[in-house]
């Protein structure tokens, strides 16, 4: 299901931030020299906001507990008070 939701987000940002350049390029009259830069820019914004969002809504809780994190063996672990174990 992750991969639909991430495959839909790259349509709606081509199609957006298409829609975004024309926009500036008519409000300022003429074309811009490198309009593929300015492209990369808008959909660079947009899709690290957008995915950082989806990730965000699919995570079940904002932050991991101590039981949830994974220990490799011999290594520290926290406690619940907050103190390490050896």
């Amino acid at each position: 299901m992750e991969i639909l939701y991430y495959t839909v987000a790259a349509i709606f940002l081509y199609l957006v931030s298409d829609w975004i350049l024309n926009r500036i390029e008519s409000r300022r009259g003429e074309r811009f020299d490198h309009r593929s830069l300015v492209f990369f820019v808008i959909i660079l914004v947009l899709s690290v906001s957008l995915f950082n969002l989806i990730r965000y809504l699919q995570s079940p809780s904002a932050t991991p507990s101590a039981s949830a994190v994974d220990t490799p063996a011999g290594k520290a672990a926290a406690r619940p008070d907050g103190s390490l174990t050896e």
